[in-house]
């Protein structure tokens, strides 16, 4: 612990900036993989079997390859500045958000005390750089994705801010390490099942879960995956990345990936437990060994995480995509009314408690 803190702090940041870099690389990579195992399992089919042996696992790579080898085409009617910044701020916009995630109780990039308003308002910044990529490209079909994409993402900000407010309430913080910690113990203490502070369980427990389901499919419109991937619905309006080719268009795809464990990491961390295991005895302690705790800490938060990305996988490949008219149906007469409410409700049991 004393020669961990006697290393300078630039070069802690540095180290951990390229750590999460090369973290989140490898996971878009895996990730992408896993999404073709996914559909092929859903459609009873093989998936990518040939490249690198054991069931195509090296196919994302090659194909990484691929796009960085292809022509970079930029239309000669596009904004070229604004053209070449969207995808830069996309995916900086998305790794920005990584520096408060904790992924375990000693590895976190800067344990913001407004760590989970900073995630909020970084990640908004992904709607700018998608209508500048849907106006810079001088094509109306990418105009018209990019607003669709930014009028689903605005929309759904508030039912995921409003979920998001219910452990924040619980807890009394804003840090991300504070709603973690709170949440030792076991599984029956983790937030989304009430018991986050160890008292009024059984009058949290609805409350929670609703927030918990709520926040979930929001920030799948967050995202933009099925069922509401209207932004990229290629049957019926071409998406804001329409002109985008080689490493241009792979970042937006990387930064897609990137986002859903973003949102998975979140629903971890205020919902789920975050680095603590499902029971007290598969923990260790700090006070043992500070570096067995952030690998297994690690190891617990990765594990839930790619349960949901898994999750959200299997629903692109299950369900149909809503019409534009549904999308906002839901998320104005659904999600919203249900989530003002219970905020409202878990205000007056957090007051009366």
């Amino acid at each position: 612990m004393n020669l961990f803190h006697q290393i300078p702090l630039e070069i802690r940041w540095v180290v951990y900036v390229v750590a999460m870099i090369v973290f989140v690389s490898l996971f878009a990579l895996f990730a992408i993989w896993l999404e073709r195992k996914v559909a092929a399992w859903a459609q009873d089919r093989m998936g990518p079997m040939e490249t690198g042996g054991f069931h195509g696992w090296s196919q994302t790579i090659a194909d990484m390859i691929k796009l960085l080898l292809k022509e970079d085409i930029i239309p000669d009617a596009a904004d070229r500045g604004l053209f070449k910044l969207a995808p830069y701020i996309v995916f900086t916009s998305s790794f920005a958000a990584f520096a408060v995630l904790p992924f375990a109780a000693n590895l976190i990039g800067s344990d913001l005390n407004i760590g989970i308003y900073y995630i909020v308002a970084v990640s908004s910044l992904v709607v700018i750089s998608i209508i500048m990529a849907g106006w810079a490209s001088n094509n109306k079909w990418s105009l018209y994705g990019g607003m669709r994409a930014a009028s689903q993402m605005i929309s759904y900000e508030i039912p995921v801010a409003l979920s998001l407010l219910v452990p924040i309430l619980l807890v009394g913080s804003l840090s991300m390490q504070d709603l973690v910690k709170v949440q030792a113990g076991g599984f029956w203490n983790w937030t989304i099942f009430g018991n986050a502070l160890g008292r009024g369980s059984i009058l949290q427990l609805p409350f929670t879960i609703v927030a918990f389901i709520i926040y979930f499919w929001a920030s799948l419109a967050e995202v933009n995956r099925v069922p509401f991937d209207l932004p990229e619905g290629e049957s019926e309006i071409i998406g804001f990345h329409v002109e985008y080719s080689a490493m241009r268009f792979g970042m937006f795809f990387f930064a897609e990936f990137a986002n859903m464990f973003l949102v998975s990491g979140v629903a971890v961390a205020l919902f789920l437990g975050g680095w603590h295991a499902p029971f007290p005895f598969l923990e260790v302690s700090a006070e043992t060994s500070l570096i067995w705790c952030n690998v297994i800490g690690t190891f617990w938060f990765i594990g839930k995480a790619l349960i949901l990305v898994f999750i959200q996988m299997w629903l692109r490949w299950t369900l149909p995509r809503l019409r534009v008219d549904q999308l906002m149906h839901v998320c104005w007469k659904v999600f919203l009314p249900f989530s003002f409410a219970n905020v409202l409700i878990v205000s007056l049991l957090v007051v009366i408690s």
